[in-house]
């Protein structure tokens, strides 16, 4: 039989309704001004360093400009990953894109490994075998990074009301740490002459870029596997459904972050009788949403054991 009734689209079954969680798919809000004009620096500044630390022979320096880069990828992977994420869910991706930005984090971080293990293995032959190095470059070009990071620093501290931004200020100041042990070898070798202290060095650096990339891969792993999020208690929030009146039991019970921020909640409850379930509903959302900070659920009602209603 002919009908008028349109097709629906991949907005109207993405909307929510009134009682619905009310967040977004969608990263919104997010200041980029300052992290573009702070990957833009960093990047360059990371080349240049790069550049200079070849051509000096520095290992502290070229770990140092590994350190520059460290960020300078992360800043970019995340700007980009954040104009994807802003892309609207769709017919083939009902989520949206706001896990693009957790994909692009742990691809950089391999990356940044496979860079930590060069520089440690590097460090081990000039160790054994020390190599000729132009202290005196190295100390200026470090200098000069030195005083990047602080500008850099001062830049992001302007727009704190970003998570972002509040990041990257972290990292950069650890950045400001292997600019300063560049700048310790540069000018050891400069007024001494002792060409270990390059790959010593550089093996501090390279444990300085270790300790943030493996935060950021833990975290990035962490949120593309769907892991409960870190701030709610599982085990609590379980204990909790079931002393709401009228749950019997609970199980096949699953939480994740939809986005950052905005946790999500799924299962099933097992009640005595349908009739009740609307009043156990909004119980358990009003308790979800009060002691956890959840308001995004979807809960199945079934008879006591375990057959749907």
């Amino acid at each position: 039989m002919p009908t008028d009734r349109a097709a629906p689209s991949s907005e109207h079954l993405h909307a929510h309704l009134d009682g619905d969680a009310n967040h977004t798919h969608v990263i919104e809000g997010r200041s980029q001004a300052a992290l573009a004009m702070a990957l833009g620096l960093t990047l360059l500044f990371a080349v240049i360093e790069a550049f200079t630390g070849f051509m000096s022979n520095s290992l502290a320096l070229i770990s140092d400009a590994g350190h520059m880069v460290t960020d300078a990828a992360a800043l970019g992977l995340a700007l980009l990953a954040q104009a994807i994420a802003k892309r609207p869910p769709s017919s083939r991706h009902s989520f949206g894109f706001v896990r693009a930005e957790a994909l692009a984090a742990f691809v950089n971080s391999l990356a940044m490994l496979a860079l930590v293990g060069w520089i440690t293995w590097e460090a081990a032959q000039r160790l054994l075998h020390p190599q000729a190095v132009q202290g005196g470059v190295v100390l200026v070009v470090a200098a000069i990074g030195a005083a990047i990071n602080l500008l850099v620093a001062w830049i992001l501290s302007r727009d704190n009301q970003s998570i972002n931004t509040r990041a990257a200020l972290v990292n950069v100041m650890g950045d400001l740490l292997g600019s300063i042990a560049a700048i310790a070898s540069g000018a050891i070798i400069y007024f001494t002459g002792w060409l270990r202290v390059d790959p010593i060095l550089s093996i501090f650096v390279a444990l300085l870029i270790l300790r943030s990339t493996s935060g950021i891969l833990r975290e990035s792993y962490h949120f593309l596997m769907e892991g409960v999020p870190h701030d709610i208690d599982y085990l609590a929030i379980g204990a909790d459904l079931k002393d709401v009146d009228g749950v019997l039991d609970v199980h096949d019970l699953h939480v994740w972050a939809m986005s950052p921020g905005h946790p999500a909640l799924i299962g099933h409850l097992e009640i005595a009788s349908l009739e009740q379930w609307p009043t156990v509903l909004a119980a358990v959302r009003a308790m979800l949403r009060e002691e956890h900070g959840i308001d995004h659920v979807t809960l199945q009602p079934e008879a006591a054991g375990g057959k749907p209603l």
